[in-house]
């Protein structure tokens, strides 16, 4: 996905991308970023994409599991074009309900949440952070 835009069935360009937040990690502004996540999409790593023709069916999402620790992080991008080429191919873009409910539902497994961890901007918080920034 070189243009950080997928093809979607009609052959329409879908952007896979939230500037705000592309942005506010530039400057690492915390408010910015909090902003950001309430008010836009995020790009989610798939192991497995959703149905297409369940609207329900998000999809199973990609999480990172230290072997040394066992901690587990959830990576999140602001673009896809920041998503490591080494993680599985598919993304979703899951607006800020669905992440404060992944959160709320998975939190106690989920150590930390990594912004574009790859870069160019990378940002870490607390599963509780970012929840609190999605409620703020």
């Amino acid at each position: 996905m070189a243009s950080g835009k997928k093809k979607g069935g009609t052959g329409a360009p879908l952007d896979f991308r939230n500037t705000a937040l592309t942005d506010a990690l530039q400057t690492q502004d915390m408010a910015a970023v909090a902003f950001a996540l309430r008010h836009g999409p995020t790009v989610v790593p798939l192991m497995k994409q959703g149905d297409r023709d369940d609207p329900l069916d998000s999809g199973e999402v990609w999480t990172y599991r230290d072997p040394r620790t066992g901690d587990v992080a959830l990576l999140l991008f602001s673009d896809a074009l920041h998503k490591p080429e080494t993680l599985p191919p598919a993304v979703a873009m899951q607006g800020p309900a669905w992440l404060k409910a992944f959160l709320s539902a998975h939190g106690d497994q989920i150590t930390t949440v990594f912004f574009d961890i790859a870069g160019p901007h990378p940002m870490q918080a607390s599963p509780a952070d970012v929840i609190a920034a999605l409620e703020a």
